[in-house]
């Protein structure tokens, strides 16, 4: 659930350049990109409705070069628009340079769709003659993860709609092709029969909890070292990696030079403001000075505030971050994190792993039984789904038993319900960079109530989760992150 990209969107930047990265490799490895002459890129549904603001295009052509999200130059992406139009040029896979028309090779069809999944993608390679070389259809599923499918998928009309469920994608089962794409990204429990403890609800991950004796963190940690051939150093490396990226790019995002986000809002960083304000009037910091209007910037959620926007601009802006579980809401858990780690005088390393492997254990949940991409159930997959995660980590290394831990989830998630998905321009900027903020306090608070009851609750997190995708599939399409809807028409100065 966990993996190193890049901003601004997990679905619409991260997924569609590992799309575009998978397409050029299989052309290299069949031994058929010397004799491409040509690529084309299309964009259908919400890859075509918001990719500009998302970057999409950028990210597709920057996974031609044979870039991934964890490496690509950040700087180059942001610029590689304007240079492959300059040179007429593009690289493949590093190695086979053709002519490429960026207005033209790249299409954002705004009136069709594929039918199985809103963020669907087209390669098609050409020799000189102008025929076919190969031809890919890709799904950007949600938080960087991404499917094949079949150059003949049924395409319909962007605002038709498809009553039939089993034409929607199913991305609760990981196969050999999305493994390859993606990489290693802890935590992925599975219930495949390769790891001890196999659960594919909440109510069987507590069940083995209860027979087994242990935490939600013991039993995916069995998991982790099964899937990796019992490598706990690398287990233990990798998550602690994610906690440092997490660090760094709270500590980028607090120290930013940048007055303002690129995309055309003119959307200021706010984050550098309030660090040097907090700094400077903070009991953390034992300054003894403090202004008479600092009151609301005396409690730790001042501080929650500051690390969740430092994250999320740091994503607006194109930096590095880690998609967690996407990147729209990639400033939730870091800044849960960073709270358990400056304000909890327990809080070590151990309980840092232990965190990311609670919170990824419900991640794989809401993925599996639901979906955490906007495209398909609008923000509450995203942000709401965050929450959850970030609330169950926080419970976990506070010493909340196995029950609590799922009542803080669910409290996270519940509040969250019918959240629409309805970004400003298309970019990841407005409502999305409050909103971490706030879901980020909203899962402090959701552990908070749980460790005060004994475990019990009416909702269970797989009824809520169940009815988080119900919830996605009634919402109308234009609140599914199109731009089509919501605060995207009603902030008309934009």
């Amino acid at each position: 659930m966990f993996s190193i990209g890049v901003g601004p969107s997990s679905s619409h930047t991260v997924g569609p350049m590992r799309a575009a990265n998978a397409f050029v490799t299989s052309l290299k490895e069949s031994g058929k990109l010397n004799n491409v002459a040509r690529v084309h890129v299309t964009l259908y549904g919400s890859l075509s409705l918001t990719g500009l603001g998302h970057g999409t295009d950028r990210a597709s052509v920057a996974g031609l070069e044979g870039n991934l999200p964890d490496d690509v130059d950040t700087e180059h992406m942001m610029t590689i628009r304007e240079y492959c139009k300059k040179t007429g040029t593009l690289t493949l896979a590093h190695s086979h340079t053709i002519e490429f028309d960026y207005d033209s090779d790249v299409i954002f069809e705004k009136w069709k769709r594929m039918v199985a999944h809103p963020n669907g993608m087209r390669f098609v390679a050409f020799d000189s003659q102008g025929n076919t070389v190969d031809e890919q259809v890709w799904y950007s599923i949600g938080g960087g993860f991404i499917r094949k499918g079949n150059a003949n998928d049924a395409m319909v009309g962007l605002h038709d709609r498809v009553l039939d469920d089993a034409n929607n994608v199913d991305d609760s089962k990981s196969d050999s092709t999305n493994n390859s794409v993606n990489g290693d990204s802890s935590v992925n429990s599975s219930n495949d029969s390769t790891v001890p403890y196999p659960f594919s609800t909440c109510k069987e991950l507590i069940s083995i909890c209860k027979k087994e004796h242990k935490n939600i963190s013991d039993i995916v940690w069995q998991n982790e070292l099964a899937l990796h051939e019992g490598d706990a150093h690398y287990v233990r490396s990798y998550l602690l990696h994610v906690w440092k990226v997490m660090s760094k790019c709270v500590e980028n995002g607090c120290n930013s030079k940048q007055e303002i986000l690129p995309g055309g809002l003119d959307v200021p960083r706010r984050a550098p403001n309030m660090y040097a304000r907090l700094a400077a009037n903070s009991d953390m910091l034992r300054q003894n000075h403090r202004r008479a209007d600092s009151a609301l910037e005396s409690s730790d959620s001042a501080w929650v505030n500051l690390f969740a926007l430092a994250v999320s601009e740091e994503n607006a802006g194109g930096g590095r971050i880690v998609t967690a579980p996407t990147n729209g809401s990639a400033g939730i858990i870091p800044a849960v994190l960073q709270y358990y780690w400056r304000f909890v005088d327990s809080a070590s390393e151990d309980g840092i792993v232990r965190f990311l492997l609670a919170s990824g254990a419900v991640g794989y949940l809401f993925k599996r039984n639901a979906s955490i991409s906007g495209a398909e159930v609008g923000c509450q997959g995203e942000v709401g789904s965050a929450c959850s995660m970030a609330a169950a980590g926080l419970c976990e290394v506070l010493g909340g038993t196995p029950e609590q831990v799922e009542n803080a989830a669910e409290i996270g998630i519940e509040h969250h319900l019918g959240l629409t998905c309805d970004p400003v321009g298309g970019l990841v900027q407005i409502p999305c960079i409050e909103r971490n903020a706030m879901a980020a306090n909203t899962a402090i608070n959701a552990v908070r109530i749980a460790l005060l009851g004994d475990g019990s609750h009416i909702v269970s997190l797989d009824n809520a989760i169940k009815t988080m995708k119900e919830t996605g599939q009634d919402m109308m399409s234009k609140y599914r992150e199109t731009s089509k809807g919501g605060l995207a028409v009603n902030v008309v100065e934009c």
